[in-house]
């Protein structure tokens, strides 16, 4: 939890010493992220399309899409509940499990309203295993070797998510309902290797109940850093999952003048700057404390994003994008790191866990509409400035923050709020 003497943080002088690795049960959660994330992108290139061949319009399509993040919205809760009361491990084998049955479902309705039913039960699932990964990093991950799990952990859904959209465009051209059966079946071998994998791992097993009280929300919200993390994290949302997604393509086809091909380059140069900066964060994270990292990567993600909607030029524009990226890069493993120094190596508090997760979702659901809606209204420049103001505020709130990063010499101590 927060390290702290007498109400002042511990300097972030920490050193890894050399030899230190991540434990092997890191390293599986990885690999299974990675498997998870190429699904996600093998079936986006056929949902939209898939729901229209049941004779509904781009409304009744664009619904399907969103009611994954929807549900996901709304059950984060109730996941953090079961993740406090059953344990991360099953959880998340049940969680990668539900979004197997359902995305096998999927591929098997005959009518829009099972396609719309089953892809929203996916979204339960979704969140059952992000919390409960999530926490079983935080609980498993050596405190000063949190922000090198963390970037692991973003690199690996990154790369997936590159890939997935490579293999489902493919499969795409073989049936509309390939990707959906092959993503399906991946999961369920999935959720076989990770239980294999773990199922006699001491580190993951469930903690004995020491009658310490779960860390709760309203007690998390009291940290300084915890609040900052939330707001970097809807930020991050709101432009990372949200408005790069939605708006970003419109933006170059209709004033910068270039057709999609263009949009797929300013994508895969935000995810290989991403990616990148991912790896060489943490480290950084782990070594000179999360709050310095954090800092950066916010104001890179303003400027960056700001800068999308100054320019005319499409070299001057993929620049921007390469800012962005490097931003949002920093910011995770920082952000992710931070977190879990507030929960503490027992990582006992599944609603804070489920908060921090639902702020990205909450900016990955608003961000598209409200900057949509400010782009149609005024212009593209005005929505861009407001995205990038998102991340100012988050930036401003991480100046207030604490640094967490726990001396070596000393054990997560108890929270100090102040």
């Amino acid at each position: 939890m927060l390290a702290s003497d007498g109400g002042v943080s511990v300097r972030a002088t920490t050193t890894t010493p050399r030899g230190a690795a991540l434990p092997r049960e890191i390293w599986i959660l990885v690999g299974a992220s990675f498997l998870i994330a190429i699904g996600y992108g093998i079936i986006g290139p056929a949902l939209p399309s898939y729901a229209t061949s049941f004779d509904v319009g781009v409304t009744a399509a664009s619904v399907v899409v969103s009611a994954f993040a929807f549900v996901r919205l709304l059950f984060a809760p109730m996941s953090g509940r079961l993740v406090t009361r059953f344990g991360e491990r099953p959880i998340y084998l049940w969680g990668v499990s539900i979004v197997a049955v359902g995305t096998l479902l999927c591929a098997a309705a005959t009518e829009y309203w099972q396609l719309l039913l089953f892809r929203s039960a996916s979204g339960i699932g979704s969140t059952m295993f992000t919390v409960s990964a999530i926490g079983l990093l935080i609980r498993i991950s050596p405190p000063h070797l949190r922000g090198r799990a963390s970037s692991l952990w973003g690199s690996s859904f990154l790369l997936g998510g590159i890939a997935g959209p490579v293999v489902g465009s493919a499969l795409v051209s073989v049936s509309l309902r390939a990707p959906f059966l092959v993503y399906g079946l991946a999961l369920v071998l999935t959720t076989l290797f990770v239980w294999w994998k773990l199922r006699d791992s001491e580190l993951v097993a469930r903690q004995a109940d020491d009658g310490e009280p779960a860390l709760t929300f309203p007690q998390a919200l009291r940290h300084p850093s915890y609040r900052a993390a939330l707001a970097s994290n809807l930020a991050n949302g709101w432009v990372v999952f949200g408005v790069r997604m939605s708006l970003l393509p419109l933006f170059v086809t209709a004033v910068l003048g270039r057709d999609e091909s263009f949009t797929g380059i300013a994508l895969a140069v935000f995810a290989a700057v991403n990616a990148v900066a991912l790896l060489w964060v943490g480290k950084i994270a782990d070594t000179r404390g999360r709050k310095p990292p954090a800092l950066v990567g916010l104001a890179l993600l303003a400027a960056g994003t700001a800068g999308l909607g100054l320019t005319s030029d499409p070299w001057v524009f993929i620049g921007a994008v390469v800012v962005a990226g490097l931003g949002a890069g920093a910011l995770n493993p920082a952000q992710n790191a931070a977190v879990a120094d507030v929960l503490g190596s027992k990582a006992r508090g599944g609603s804070v866990l489920a908060g921090f997760q639902m702020s990205a979702d909450v900016g990955a659901v608003v961000g598209p509409l409200v900057a949509g809606a400010v782009a149609e209204r005024f212009s593209y420049t005005a929505a861009f400035a407001l995205t990038g103001a998102v991340a100012a505020l988050a930036l401003v709130l991480w100046f207030g923050a604490r640094e967490t990063l726990p001396s070596r010499s000393e054990p997560d101590s108890e929270p100090d709020p102040a």
